[in-house]
């Protein structure tokens, strides 16, 4: 099936999963993650350990080749605690996809460009086998905010977009950019990016001050809306690119 797509793919199973299959319309979404491992292959052993409780259905290599660890219709446990919409623990709606990379703690780089050939090939074949739609390819920083980076602002989230994966926002960065640090949010302001947060799909972080919580949601957004900075800061550039999203 695979190979119909051009993907090169080896299996290499991991146990860490759960039981028993889930209905194919249960997958709604395709979370991406990296690996943030000085090596790829403790990333692999990691992900194959039974003690780490952790898995993905698929884990991209440096050289593009790409892994099979989890058949698509049992649940990996890549997620964790997540939440996205009105979705909680996304592990049973979603498909999992590692891309090595070592990630902020061990000298975070740019994605080679035979991961991203592997990836795109892949989301396109994920998308059309489970019916994805577009704005339901997320990041794992996207539905974890407070606890998590990955993949991170060096992941090419607009150039996927242009390929009609996933979701980006129209406005002229340049145009924007003048906006940027100079002008930061009035209490209403605030408000009103929040509100557009959560019509995009994040959720409030449960159990810490509004502060923070505020701090996390914009480190996410950043992330992955305007990844040329990323301060946690609240902007006047961040609220319009929130407003374009919707």
């Amino acid at each position: 099936m695979y190979q119909k797509i051009g993907l090169k793919m080896a299996e290499s199973y991991s146990l860490n999963f759960s039981l028993p299959k889930r209905p194919k319309k249960r997958i709604k979404f395709i979370i991406i993650h990296y690996t943030g491992m000085k090596k790829e292959s403790l990333a692999i052993k990691r992900l194959q350990n039974p003690k780490s409780k952790v898995s993905s259905h698929y884990l991209i290599k440096n050289n593009g080749e790409i892994l099979k660890l989890v058949p698509d219709l049992y649940e990996a446990w890549h997620a964790g605690v997540s939440n996205w919409k009105y979705f909680k623990s996304l592990n049973q709606n979603s498909i999992g996809i590692e891309i090595t990379n070592p990630g902020h703690q061990y000298g975070y780089k740019n994605f080679s460009s035979k991961q991203i050939f592997s990836l795109k090939k892949l989301l396109n074949f994920l998308i059309k086998e489970f019916k994805i739609n577009k704005k339901c390819i997320l990041g794992h920083s996207d539905v974890s905010p407070d606890r998590k980076k990955d993949p991170g602002e060096k992941f090419p989230w607009e150039m996927l977009a242009k390929k009609k994966i996933g979701f980006w926002h129209n406005l002229n960065k340049k145009k924007i950019k003048k906006f940027r640090n100079k002008k930061f949010l009035t209490k209403i302001e605030e408000n009103i990016f929040l509100k557009n947060l959560y019509k995009i799909g994040f959720n409030d972080v449960e159990g810490v001050k509004p502060h923070q919580n505020l701090k996390f949601l914009t480190l996410a957004f950043q992330r992955r809306f305007r990844q040329s900075l990323v301060n946690g800061k609240l902007d006047k550039e961040c609220l319009l690119i929130s407003k374009n999203l919707l």
